[in-house]
């Protein structure tokens, strides 16, 4: 099923191992993540930046989760990371270098 999400923030992820990554989300998923946090899928999340601009990197960004990926119901049972393709991972630095992070 595809989903709809439009992406306007940059969340950090923290994995239970401790590892760390920097996600391009939105309001709905980053609640998803911080009731992954308190269920214990992932040690923590935390908001880097809002309301970013809606550039080009992440209309296709956002095309690839919305082809990808759904958004997890409150009744999830594990953190779906997002995985990236190679080309995907230039868009999220590119993502990260518009907004002066990474």
């Amino acid at each position: 099923m595809k989903s709809n999400e439009t992406l306007s923030l940059i969340e950090e992820i923290t994995r239970l191992d401790g590892s760390k990554y920097l996600e391009i989300s939105n309001v709905v998923q980053n609640g998803r993540a911080e009731l992954a946090a308190e269920r214990g899928f992932i040690k923590q999340v935390r908001i880097l930046e809002i309301n970013i601009p809606h550039s080009g990197h992440v209309i296709n960004y956002e095309n690839y989760i919305n082809e990808n990926f759904t958004m997890p119901t409150e009744k999830m049972t594990e953190f779906q990371e997002w995985k990236r393709t190679p080309e995907m991972e230039a868009e999220v630095q590119k993502i990260l270098a518009e907004n002066h992070l990474g």
